[in-house]
């Protein structure tokens, strides 16, 4: 059976954990899978294939604004040039691994894989514009595709009240975590400082979390909290705060395996990658409780409630005291989830698609 992978609406560091996600499963179905790839980029990402054949398609024009990248999406449906490229009457499916199903097909049967449908939950966090482009590249994308991954039962659940699809027609493949990289360190040593590895999307809840850590603060005076993955300027300045921004992905792994403790107050995940690295890195975990957070940690974090300053301190303040249970929990949870597993079951799924 030979599938294609369309990676063209990939443009590197803007994706978080669909890029991670989608680069993971090239590499692990190059490792595991059992049918034929054929990958396909814009010129933003050629790599991003991994050890999968991969080519490069010319006639899609993406761009690393969002401007740039939405002009490549409208237009790319009425491409004929770029459907030439794609020479889609050789495959026999065709998979979307970061939810925009483009160019919009009927055939081959597709497979889309949707990662967060926060603006169905959360509508408030979106303009109006965003909101309107989500229902048509990713409820659009789900409702012509033969089938939909979800990469969590929350978001599953979510696609059949709010989009009306058919449950048969969606299936929850949970993401992975790279246990080659994240590892726990040979010898454990803890600093003091929590860490919390996100993009300063308002979902985030960075603001709750600064007053959280002030409360922190005044019994644990040495205590830092070290904010990652984009620029969180507006955040620096507080007393005992770092923010870095972008780091390297081993400078993160150094990060978890230091850190006393993540924190963890989103109030919105389609599945959460960080979590899992930080348990795999044997880093105590305090997390909201809230979506796809709970269905990720399995017991294996302390979950609060991400609205109350108060409650996230008092979950951060358990795990500083007892770390070592959080620390085996974490670890234990983080051996159910590999991106092999990932590879093989949506290897599985581009078999029904014959079915």
């Amino acid at each position: 059976m030979r599938v294609g992978i369309s990676l063209l609406t990939l443009a590197p560091g803007h994706g978080g954990g669909s890029e991670t996600y989608a680069r993971s499963l090239c590499s692990a179905l190059a490792r595991v899978g059992t049918h034929e790839y054929r990958v396909f980029t814009s010129d933003l990402a050629p790599d991003a294939g991994g050890p999968l054949p991969t080519g490069v398609i010319g006639s899609y024009r993406s761009g690393r604004s969002s401007r740039t990248r939405l002009y490549a999406l409208v237009t790319a449906g009425r491409s004929r040039r770029l459907r030439a490229e794609l020479r889609l009457d050789e495959l026999h499916g065709l998979h979307f691994p970061l939810t925009a199903m483009v160019p919009q097909v009927r055939r081959p049967p597709a497979v889309v894989t949707v990662h967060d449908v926060q603006h169905l939950v959360m509508p408030q966090f979106f303009s109006r514009a965003t909101r309107l482009y989500r229902r048509f590249a990713y409820e659009g994308s789900a409702r012509r595709a033969r089938v939909v991954i979800a990469i969590s039962e929350h978001v599953r659940e979510t696609l059949l009240a709010r989009v009306g699809l058919s449950p048969e027609n969606v299936v929850v493949v949970h993401s992975g975590v790279d246990h080659h990289r994240f590892t726990p360190p040979p010898l454990p040593r803890r600093e003091p400082f929590l860490l919390y590895p996100s993009f300063p999307w308002p979902h985030k809840n960075h603001a709750l979390l600064l007053e959280a850590f002030a409360l922190l603060r005044r019994r644990h005076p040495d205590l830092r909290l070290v904010l990652t993955g984009g620029s969180h300027t507006a955040y620096a300045p507080a007393d005992g705060v770092d923010a870095p921004g972008f780091v390297s992905a081993d400078q993160l792994v150094e990060l978890y395996r230091t850190a006393s403790a993540m924190v963890f107050p989103s109030l919105y995940e389609g599945f959460g990658q960080p979590l899992l690295e930080a348990m795999a890195c044997g880093c105590p975990v305090a997390a909201a409780d809230a979506a796809a957070i709970p269905e990720v940690c399995g017991g294996a974090a302390r979950l609060f409630d991400p609205t109350r300053p108060e409650a996230i301190a008092e979950a951060v303040e358990e795990v500083l005291a007892r770390p070592a249970p959080w620390e085996a929990r974490g670890l234990a949870r983080a051996q159910a989830f590999s991106w092999d597993n990932t590879a093989r079951a949506t290897d599985d799924v581009y078999a029904r698609l014959l079915s």
